[in-house]
């Protein structure tokens, strides 16, 4: 199957589970999570053009294990290894795995005009830059956080994440 036809095939997958519900129920696994909080809930997010291919590989990546240095979803994904597998097959754009020289290839932008598909930095381990994710839309952002944790949703205003947010970029015009 072609990168473009199973690009095809995700998106369509996605689209039909996101319109049959309000928001996407959580996966059965042998610990069975609970639900997340409405304040995470994926009802209403909307984009165009790259954005939403982008958006639609973010979210076909939701629960999937974080590994730290993982760079694809069979053995797991770290923050920058998230972004950068997400940005090579949703737009073709080949990025650094390493969130601090992507930041360095993405151009500043004010955070009032965040679009889908932007990338946000946060400082949390005491060095700029230390962490990453990609912005969904509705204030929320997805990122894999840490060992023994999965890719999730995440307010901008949730207090860990604004006390340590250092700005969006971004890698379209």
């Amino acid at each position: 199957m072609t990168s473009r036809r199973c690009s095809a095939v995700i998106i369509a997958v996605v689209v039909a589970a996101l319109a049959a519900c309000s928001s996407a129920p959580p996966r059965k696994t042998a610990g069975s999570r609970p639900r997340p909080p409405a304040s995470t809930t994926l009802s209403g997010l909307t984009a165009d053009g790259a954005g939403r291919e982008i958006l639609m590989y973010t979210l076909g990546l939701l629960d999937l294990d974080y590994r730290f240095g993982g760079s694809n979803p069979e053995a797991g994904l770290d923050c920058s290894g998230m972004v950068s597998y997400i940005y090579q097959n949703a737009v073709g754009v080949k990025l650094p795995h390493n969130a601090a020289q992507i930041a360095g290839v993405a151009r500043p932008i004010e955070a009032s005009r965040m679009q889908v598909g932007d990338l946000v930095f946060f400082n949390t381990l005491n060095r700029p830059f230390s962490h990453m994710g990609i912005y969904i839309g509705d204030g929320k952002f997805v990122h894999a956080p840490r060992s023994n944790s999965t890719i999730r949703v995440e307010r901008l205003d949730n207090r860990y994440f604004a006390a340590r947010f250092e700005g969006a970029r971004t890698l379209f015009d």
